[in-house]
């Protein structure tokens, strides 16, 4: 089976680097779906605003590609193995996410065609998206589940201090609350642990500078 795109994901995260770990965690992070031509149609999303939730189907296509029978889940400290099925890695055997966004509104009559305005989402700038399904909530919602190994490994956020001026002035309110977001998810590597080193996140067209030090973030500069 051969598959094509159908759209295209836009999002101010221009790199992998900072990319929530999962969709929802950055729930203010704004993205949009721009259809490919065949598809720009408002048809093709008719009825689609009635939903609160979509599923994206997407390429990781900025991951190096193969064929890992295990891999080392950042929520279980990038120390510990699990099969490659029993995660959510990017390092997969056909390349595809799968992603569960909160839909903002679809915005229809534009000159691409209808664009979708989602928040929430877990994919970098220019993703490639196969598909897009609404979320039903009688089927897709499973409260009772369990998680494995995400139930018995506790997630802790980093703390983020006050963002400098210089960096907020150059941001709108929600760039700001989705930055802060971003980096409460801890970007680096789970093996990292230098409170000097400085790292580098691409939003929103700027390099945000930080530090982490005793789980507490530290923006500096631009």
């Amino acid at each position: 089976m051969k598959i094509e795109p159908v759209a295209f994901f836009h999002s101010p995260l221009t790199s992998k680097f900072g990319i929530p770990r999962q969709s929802g965690l950055a729930s203010s992070l704004k993205g949009h779906i721009v259809f490919t031509p065949d598809y720009r149609h408002d048809e093709a999303v008719r009825g689609l605003e009635a939903f609160d939730y979509v599923w994206l189907i997407w390429q990781f296509h900025d991951a190096r590609p193969g064929h890992r029978l295990t891999v080392r889940p950042p929520r279980l400290g990038g120390n510990e193995r699990v099969g490659v099925f029993a995660s959510r890695s990017p390092f997969r055997p056909n390349g595809l996410g799968l992603s569960c966004v909160r839909l903002e509104r679809v915005e229809t009559g534009t000159a691409v065609g209808p664009v979708i305005h989602v928040l929430g989402a877990d994919l970098m700038d220019g993703t490639p998206i196969f598909d897009v399904k609404p979320y039903v909530a009688y089927a897709d919602a499973h409260a009772e589940a369990r998680s494995g190994f995400v139930d018995r490994r506790e997630w802790q956020p980093l703390t983020v201090g006050p963002i400098p001026d210089g960096v907020a002035s150059r941001y709108s309110a929600n760039q700001i609350e989705a930055l802060r977001q971003l980096l409460a998810q801890d970007p680096r590597p789970p093996y990292h642990d230098d409170p000097t080193r400085v790292y580098g996140l691409a939003f929103g067209g700027y390099d945000v500078k930080f530090r982490v030090e005793n789980g507490v973030c530290r923006v500096m500069d631009l």
